[in-house]
């Protein structure tokens, strides 16, 4: 509808000038016409390739240019995304020996734990086995240390070192070995501590319930660090590249924006959004941000100096870029151009222009508007121009 309503408005102006065109084909076959009044609208091109705006006509479109020149040029990308869990800070908790829970301290999800923090105690006869045998070899290694023989000492010493490694293959720590050497006295039961401090989302233990090696009987997740799931178009995920500074908005947190880093680019698509996955990394230090919620993400590019123009600079005519270059006197070019990124109200000029040279910024539309109907019209007014010269 633009379109159609500037081609009208230059038809308007343009028409007038066509009339008299006509006229004067047909001047010599009458009466000599009098000298037409000037009309205004737009001159013919100056030269081939470029079309001519006398000042009054600049005037009244609102014609203004602008030059072409290195702009430091920065882009924010906005994304949504969701908060979610680090994967690295989440662990499972098993024990490497059969038995039975006899003590259970931490009996509900969603409870906080700290690194170290007992989660529960298990009886088990393999484990009391493995103990005693420990203490055996060590009895042995005393007894075969006496002897003369080089061969029997060192015997002693490998079983001792090997009822050790067993105990060690049973998560049985350095402290509770040396508690069970000073003591010389088996534990019955052996107690599972957090491998750090998180939060736990699952249990699968019971008192009382028997356990086998390898059972998963909790999933811990450390919050401390979380990652933001950003979904960025696919015209903007060429642009990204971890390392990028971020801000992550959550409005349900009156805190304020929270910096984030992008540490990974998925290398896949939705095929039903056309959007990318990107993975920030935040510091939670005090646990505000917690998994499932919604967050605005703001990704900031620092594009450097680029040669620029503005967008408005810019005519797309579907099949490519134009813009129109002022050569004096009124004159302008319409040259194609080659466009980069764009950032804010700048477009980059990868090729096509150079710098300092001047571009139509406002009204370029209707110079383009204005030239596709010159062409259209000289190239069927021209037989009516020739009327009546035939046989």
């Amino acid at each position: 509808m633009r379109a159609l309503a500037c081609l009208l408005t230059l038809a308007a102006l343009l028409l007038p000038a066509q009339s008299l065109l006509a006229q004067g084909g047909h001047q010599g076959h009458g009466a000599p016409a009098a000298a037409p009044s000037p009309q205004p609208g737009p001159a013919a091109p100056a030269a081939a390739g470029l079309i001519q705006v006398p000042p009054e006509r600049q005037r009244l479109i609102g014609l203004k240019t602008s030059q072409a020149q290195m702009v430091s040029m920065e882009k924010t990308i906005r994304a949504t995304g969701k908060v979610d869990y680090d994967e690295r800070r989440l662990v499972t908790v098993s024990p490497k020996i059969g038995g039975w829970i006899e003590e259970l301290y931490v009996d509900f999800t969603g409870r906080q734990v700290k690194k170290g923090e007992p989660l529960l105690t298990i009886f088990s006869p393999d484990l009391l086995a493995a103990q005693e045998e420990y203490l055996l070899a060590l009895r042995a290694r005393e007894q075969l240390a006496k002897s003369g023989f080089a061969e029997v000492r060192d015997s002693g010493q490998a079983l001792a070192q090997a009822a050790r490694r067993r105990l060690k293959l049973l998560d049985i720590s350095d402290g509770q070995i040396k508690a069970l050497e000073q003591s010389g006295q088996a534990q019955r039961t052996l107690t599972l501590h957090a491998p750090y401090g998180g939060v736990v989302l699952e249990r699968q233990a019971y008192k009382g319930m028997s356990i086998m090696p390898g059972q998963a009987l909790f999933k811990l997740a450390d919050l401390s660090v979380v990652w933001v799931s950003a979904d960025v178009y696919e015209a903007d995920l060429p642009q990204v590249r971890p390392g990028l500074w971020a801000v992550v908005s959550l409005p349900n947190l009156p805190e304020g924006d929270m910096r984030g880093k992008v540490v990974y680019i998925n290398p896949f698509l939705d095929p039903k959004t056309r959007t990318g996955r990107v993975r920030l990394e935040l510091a939670n230090p005090q646990g505000l941000l917690k998994p499932e919620m919604y967050a605005q993400v703001q990704i900031y590019l620092d594009l450097g100096e680029r040669l620029a123009i503005p967008e408005s600079a810019l005519v797309d005519t579907g099949a490519r870029q134009m813009v129109f270059v002022a050569q004096g006197e009124g004159a302008f070019e319409a040259r194609e151009v080659r466009a980069g990124l764009r950032a804010g109200e700048y477009v980059e000029v990868l090729g096509g222009l150079k710098a300092g040279e001047r571009v139509v910024t406002s009204a370029g539309f209707l110079i383009d508007s204005e030239a596709r109907f010159k062409e259209a019209v000289s190239g069927g007014g021209g037989g009516g121009a020739h009327a009546g010269h035939g046989k």
